[in-house]
């Protein structure tokens, strides 16, 4: 049969078509090559690419016990030290703690002061719209530590919540946000660090110190004749993690999958009981 001229072109069609397609598959498309380099600068800008080139992981931290705070030889130890050490060993580079006030450490690491906050900081959506979360590496809650002679009796909630009643915390922490949250008819005191507080409910000055656990627990520990604990449970759990700046996945991604890992292996969970259950540590606290 021969072949008209309409045909031919409905047969030619179709290849000419599929040689463009090809042409776009083998050269790729501007936008496909656009994406890429806009996936490239994105990979090169990443927090990760900067530790490595600089050999060091910088950690934004302030002292908790026992979360991070200095020994009797001025040595930086604690739980968020043991992990950020580890996390830049396995990073094959040094870690370099900068220590910063509780309040402002999150426009610190904004600001880039250091590369992440690894400090025992709790997941809040006031916080998660300023700066990216890893996954959970460590649960923990809030718990408060009474005094004796002025809480006794106090062993609910609404107790806690009436005008009469006075908290001592660390300002900017999660349990100054669960005390203003729970208790908004009490008065509550801020200080700059939890030993001040724990001091207000020993000497008097405050119903309870309000705090992240395990810190209440160690005061009632340590001053059993002036304090004691309220609930059995933490009045709020918590999840911390560590914080980074927005857009950087591939911070994230190196994080959570770190966490992940040393999760498995059972790491974290080692650590969190050393310093969170044992106190093998407290010869170590200065005095």
């Amino acid at each position: 049969m021969t072949d008209t001229p309409d045909l031919r072109r409905r047969m030619i069609a179709p290849a000419a078509g599929g040689l463009a397609a090809l042409g776009a598959f083998a050269f790729g498309s501007p936008a496909a090559a656009q994406g890429a380099d806009a996936r490239a600068a994105l990979a090169a800008t990443s927090m990760i690419e900067e530790v490595k080139r600089r050999g060091t992981l910088r950690v934004g931290m302030s002292t908790f016990v026992p979360w991070a705070f200095r020994n009797r030889a001025g040595e930086l130890i604690g739980y968020e030290i043991d992990v950020a050490n580890r996390l830049a060993q396995d990073m094959s580079v040094r870690a370099e703690f900068v220590p910063t006030a509780w309040d402002g450490i999150i426009p610190a690491l904004l600001a880039g002061r250091f590369d992440a906050i690894i400090g025992g900081m709790s997941i809040t959506p006031a916080r998660n719209l300023n700066a990216n979360f890893t996954t959970a590496y460590s649960a923990t809650g809030v718990d408060i530590a009474a005094s004796r002679r002025l809480a006794n009796g106090m062993t609910t909630l609404e107790s806690w919540n009436r005008p009469n009643v006075t908290f001592a915390g660390r300002r900017g922490t999660s349990g100054i946000a669960a005390a203003q949250r729970l208790f908004p008819r009490a008065t509550i005191r801020q200080f700059d660090d939890d030993a001040q507080s724990i001091l207000e409910v020993v000497n008097g000055r405050a119903h309870g110190m309000i705090g992240s656990v395990p810190r209440p627990l160690f005061a009632t520990l340590d001053n059993p004749d002036a304090l004691f604990r309220p609930f059995e449970t933490p009045i709020v759990r918590q999840a911390d993690a560590m914080a980074v700046r927005k857009s950087d996945p591939d911070a994230l991604n190196f994080l959570n999958n770190w966490i992940l890992l040393r999760q498995l292996d059972g790491w974290l969970e080692e650590r969190q009981a050393y310093w969170f259950s044992a106190r093998e540590w407290r010869d170590q606290v200065p005095g």
